[in-house]
């Protein structure tokens, strides 16, 4: 897939090292707690390498978890510049209505910079209380939340605070985020697909929920990386974008040390450049001093690995020269990436038609039952969440594309495995069947769809619990 708002190129014609690339894509292979989906890789304004993991493909969405945060940051940059909202307006005079529930003065004195910076004065996350405080409207509940520390003295990473700024420019603009966006920042960009989850309130919930492909991913960093300009015209204001990728609040006490660099508005500070990312490896990396963008998506549960992994090596392929042979074996290699299936190791054995239920061990309550059918043309998964069932094509030793999952099947031990790939997210699905029962367990475990059915991108202003 070729990005169409940017332009391709040879990593050595814009100075990098393919090799150092390769051994990137080395690393993120063989290290543990690491599952690439996709990179691209931007250097002066050009693609120079990109690729995705099958049964992962470029026309995929993919879940971002907080890296949606950075598109909410970008929709508050284009409100501020439209005169919607100011920096140092407080995040209660754009909920009127809540003026007499909210009395602590901490509350009441927290800015829109502020909760852009998660600085809102709390000392620790916020969304089980505030839920608690008001399960309908979270604005609410964070307000009701009072914090223990003056608001922009102290760091604490807190999904209400991008909620509420998120609330704001949908307040402020009477759009969702998404419509918001599309004229203002995705088609200028040239960013198709995307949506975003919504709550029960009907609020497009900001700090997570966003699926979109992982070009959007680059030319979101390649608009931020030039300062706010795209193909000559400014679209964000650059005071803004200073403001958003310099250090807001510091942020010492955070274990890993590319979290522990200062944080922006809804932009991590990092030992090189800064970064949105999301929960399970989904990274937007934007290298100023490179001019570079790397966008990764994967199913990660170490993510400072993936970092070590870029400093290690792609700094020094940023160095140059390279050579046309090392493109080449690159070139190949991007093409030719993919997860591996599941070994099927009894041959010619058959399959036979079959129903297992989970066990009480089982770590997704909401399936009630899997059934193993022949189709006459095909073999099927079925799993049972009550009367919905989602239907899958299964293969032996391959992966199978089904819709928004993506499936691969393998025999061992008597036993039949089955790997359920929910393609516009990072999860699997693992199964062991056998005997009448299933073993049901994820490789990482979602963290805002109760339900398999919920585990793609929402369409229709489809909401799920946060």
């Amino acid at each position: 897939m070729t990005i169409a708002a940017l332009p391709t190129s040879t990593p050595s014609a814009e100075g990098v090292d393919a090799r150092g690339v390769e051994a990137f894509l080395d690393g993120l292979e063989s290290t543990p707690g690491v599952e690439p989906h996709s990179l691209v890789l931007v250097r002066h304004g050009s693609v120079v390498a990109q690729g995705w993991w099958a049964p992962y493909t470029a026309d995929r969405v993919h879940l971002l978890y907080s890296l949606s945060k950075s598109f909410t940051s970008t929709a508050a940059a284009l409100a501020v510049d439209e005169g919607l909202l100011g920096l140092d307006d407080t995040v209660l005079s754009h909920f009127p209505e809540l003026d007499a529930d909210v009395t602590d003065p901490r509350s009441r004195s927290m800015r829109v910079r502020d909760v852009l910076a998660m600085a809102s004065g709390h000392e620790a996350e916020t969304l089980d209380r505030a839920l608690q405080a008001d399960p309908t409207d979270l604005v609410r509940g964070f307000l009701l939340t009072p914090p223990e520390a003056d608001p922009g003295s102290v760091f604490a990473y807190n999904q209400p605070c991008t909620y509420a700024v998120a609330a704001i420019v949908q307040r402020a603009s009477g759009v969702s985020l998404t419509e918001y966006l599309r004229p203002r920042l995705f088609e200028p960009l040239g960013i198709g697909q995307a949506s975003w989850q919504r709550d029960d309130s009907g609020r497009e919930i900001g700090f997570s929920g966003l699926h979109a492909q992982t070009e959007a991913i680059a030319l979101l960093g390649q608009l931020w990386l030039r300062r706010g300009v795209w193909q000559g015209r400014r679209l964000l204001p650059a005071s803004y974008v200073d403001e958003a990728t310099r250090v807001q609040v510091a942020n010492p006490d955070e274990p890993n040390p590319d979290w522990s660099q200062g944080y922006g508005f809804q932009f991590w500070q990092a030992r090189h450049g800064y970064r949105g990312d999301g929960a399970y490896g989904q990274f937007c990396v934007v290298l100023p001093e490179h001019d570079v963008v790397v966008a990764l998506t994967g199913q990660s549960v170490d993510m400072q690995a993936v970092l070590d992994l870029a400093w290690r090596h792609l700094l020094p392929a940023f160095e140059g020269p390279g050579d046309p042979a090392a493109d080449e074996a690159l070139a190949r290699r991007t093409a030719a990436l993919g997860l591996a299936p599941l070994d099927d190791e009894t041959g010619a054995a058959e399959l036979r038609p079959a129903s297992f239920v989970p066990t009480s061990a089982s770590e997704q309550p909401s399936v009630t039952a899997v059934e193993l059918v022949d189709a006459g043309s095909s073999w099927r998964v079925r799993l049972h969440e009550g009367e919905h069932v989602l239907d899958a094509e299964l293969v032996l030793g391959a992966w199978a594309v089904t819709g928004a999952l993506a499936v691969t099947a393998g025999r061992r031990g008597g036993a039949l495995h089955v790997d359920v790939v929910f393609v516009e997210t990072p999860h699997r699905l693992h199964l062991v069947l056998d005997a009448g029962s299933a073993d049901v367990r994820w490789q990482t475990v979602p963290l805002h769809a109760p339900l398999l059915r919920q585990l793609r991108a929402p369409v229709d202003g489809e909401s799920a619990p946060l």
